[in-house]
């Protein structure tokens, strides 16, 4: 797919990454990763060993998060590390791909937890941050423009994950899991162009302020009918009576 293409600029590589967040200070409390090479159709040729760290917050985890994400303060002051420490492993574990890779996330709130973790630590890797901070995709919001659900909004990871049969890592809300299922979904992606374009048709219609002519036409469409541009030209009439 051209779109691919254009996002990964002759890339072969791409980091899949998940941050778990504290609930009000949204730092960063667990790193979850993925490296994948591709092959010339920017499919997943090869998957590296998956990558998961702890890192202490300056703040409190919250609540909400703990029963989520079963990361309790209690493991982050035995297993975790410094944010600047974490992120030294991360790019260890990338090795000399970090500053070839395309960074890769799902929703855009990973890079906020990763902003707002900079803003609370004096140190931290400058340009290792700034390379995922250049060269990040919000996976999202690219799936977004092809696949919605029936009120027009973008689908969550684990609903994209069952419409693209992709089998999924346990547990959920895991760094190291949703970061492996990422990067299946990607691959699913890019390997089932038939469904892309199905969903995609599907999702023309779901868009806001759709004038309502153009929506019978793609209506009739999507069920197989033929149009003309006469019945067309009725729609519009009634439409603009």
């Amino acid at each position: 797919m051209k779109k691919v293409e254009r996002l990964l600029k002759g890339r072969n590589c791409i980091a899949f990454l998940d941050f778990e967040g504290t609930q009000f200070s949204h730092e960063i409390i667990a790193i979850g990763a993925v490296l994948v090479t591709l092959n010339r159709k920017n499919e997943i040729k090869a998957y590296k060993d998956s990558f998961k760290i702890l890192v202490k917050a300056k703040n409190k985890i919250g609540n909400y998060v703990t029963d989520l994400t079963q990361i309790t303060e209690e493991m982050l002051k035995k297993e975790g590390v410094s944010f600047n420490d974490a992120l030294l492993e991360l790019k260890k574990y990338l090795g000399l791909k970090w500053k070839k890779c395309l960074f890769m996330t799902y929703g855009n709130h990973d890079l906020r937890m990763l902003n707002q973790s900079i803003a609370y630590n004096f140190q931290f890797p400058k340009e290792f941050c700034q390379q995922i901070q250049h060269n990040y995709l919000d996976f999202a919001a690219f799936l977004g423009d092809f696949v919605r659900d029936e009120k027009g909004n973008p689908l969550s990871l684990i609903h994209s994950c069952e419409l693209f049969n992709v089998e999924t890592m346990e547990p959920a809300h895991d760094p190291r899991s949703d970061a492996v299922n990422l990067a299946r979904l990607y691959d699913a992606f890019v390997k089932n162009s038939g469904l892309v374009k199905d969903e995609f048709k599907k999702a023309v219609l779901h868009t806001y302020h759709l004038p309502e002519p153009i929506r019978n036409v793609l209506i009739k469409l999507n069920n197989g009918e033929a149009i003309t541009p006469e019945e067309y030209d009725t729609y519009v009439k009634e439409y603009l009576k």
